[in-house]
């Protein structure tokens, strides 16, 4: 019965592209997806910025490489077969001083060398695009893009259920047990099963893959990334996507302005760790993953290395106006009367035992299972060849 059958963990982004891909590529595969939560994409999906990446930042050969662009230009296709909104408006990379032209021109290089269309612009032509914005040197990239990827969430879980599959809400996982030769899930909507499984779990990845007897090389530490939204009065400010050049040695973009695909401006975010993995609040705490953070090694080698950026995030989190001059870097006319708080999101960030944090997606596999260990972005943009990239390792279990 569960012979030809497939579960997925996970109602993001990830698990319903790759459950898509499966019923695409697999017909004959029964698929269902579990999310524990009562509706899809509640949590970094949701939460995001709605960018569709280019694919500039990354190293050249890695799983974010060879998958963004090619997931971008999947998710472009889609979004015009379902009549889904999106907007390829273009955004600019800045070097706001000289100390940072050489880092930009890594970033450019990379892109070259990821094949996305981009070039190097002077002060003059970057007023053009983004008058308010300041730098001595940007980056134009007219190839990415917003969307709005609950939208594309709930779309994919639509194809899904027309191929005869089944997502099914509610259903956190809490046992995975393999009986003869198949997989039994407990959750918390009974039991289901199937032959082989992929775990999406986004924040909670880790910990299913243990419930399912792996052994995973990471940790999830969860950063909370905090923003804010430009009052209407204050849009004028950004026409599109402004970033600034980000620090090499850390796995996030610094904080940025980015228009949305329904309307306003966001701003942010900073990277803080979260007192829990679904903490989105400043004071919100789950005191055993606190503890689960704190206590593990990984995390203290981290912490040992990074902690002064670490402070100049949290003393933006605790301070409007630190945070305002970090969006004045870009933005000198930005002014806090401008901002409003907008919802916070929580990266899934894994971390190696010796302190790593990992840069690249990761995916670790087991007999019965697919572990997706390591999803950030660009993972939305990357999703439907992240799914296919799965599909790749089930096809041959079938």
């Amino acid at each position: 019965m569960t012979e030809r059958s497939a579960i997925i963990v996970g109602g993001g982004i990830v698990g319903l592209a790759t459950a898509y891909r499966l019923t695409q590529r697999l017909p004959n595969v029964t698929v269902t997806v579990l999310e524990k939560e009562p509706q899809l994409a509640l949590h970094q999906t949701g939460r995001n910025s709605g960018v569709l990446h280019s694919g500039i930042y990354y190293k050249p050969g890695s799983l974010k490489a060879e998958n963004c662009r090619t997931g971008k230009l999947a998710m472009e296709e889609f979004c015009q077969r379902e009549g889904i909104d999106f907007d390829v408006c273009g955004k600019v990379i800045v070097a706001t001083d000289e100390s940072q032209v050489s880092a930009l021109e890594n970033i450019f290089e990379r892109g070259q060398a990821n094949s996305v269309k981009c070039e190097m612009i002077d002060r003059d032509r970057l007023k053009d695009l983004e008058p308010h914005a300041r730098g001595v040197q940007a980056i134009h990239v007219p190839e990415t893009g917003i969307v709005d990827y609950v939208d594309v969430c709930h779309r994919l879980a639509d194809r899904v259920i027309e191929s005869g599959g089944n997502v099914v809400t509610g259903a956190q996982v809490t046992a995975v047990q393999l009986v003869g030769d198949e997989l039994v899930f407990g959750t918390t909507k009974g039991e289901f099963t199937a032959a082989h499984a992929v775990n999406c779990a986004g924040l909670y990845c880790d910990r299913v893959a243990a419930i399912a007897g792996a052994l995973p090389s990471v940790k999830i530490i969860p950063f909370r990334g905090e923003y804010y939204e430009l009052k209407p009065d204050a849009e004028q400010l950004v026409n599109n996507l402004i970033y600034p050049t980000p620090d090499p040695a850390f796995p996030f973009l610094g904080v940025h302005f980015t228009r949305m695909i329904g309307g306003g401006v966001e701003c942010g975010p900073n990277a803080v760790l979260a007192f829990g993995r679904e903490a989105y609040h400043r004071w919100q705490m789950n005191p055993s993953e606190l503890a689960e953070t704190l206590g593990y090694s990984g995390f203290r080698k981290m912490a040992s290395k990074y902690w002064r950026t670490g402070m100049g995030e949290m003393w933006r989190s605790c301070s409007k106006s630190a945070f305002v001059r970090a969006l004045q870097n870009l933005v000198p006319e930005i002014r806090g009367r401008d901002l409003k708080a907008a919802p916070a999101g929580i990266r899934a960030q894994a971390v190696r035992q010796d302190g790593q944090l990992v840069d690249d997606f990761l995916v670790e596999e087991t007999e019965r299972f697919v572990h997706v260990l390591n999803a950030p972005s660009p993972a939305a943009t990357a999703s439907l060849n992240i799914g296919n990239l799965i599909v790749d390792r089930l096809v041959d279990r079938f």
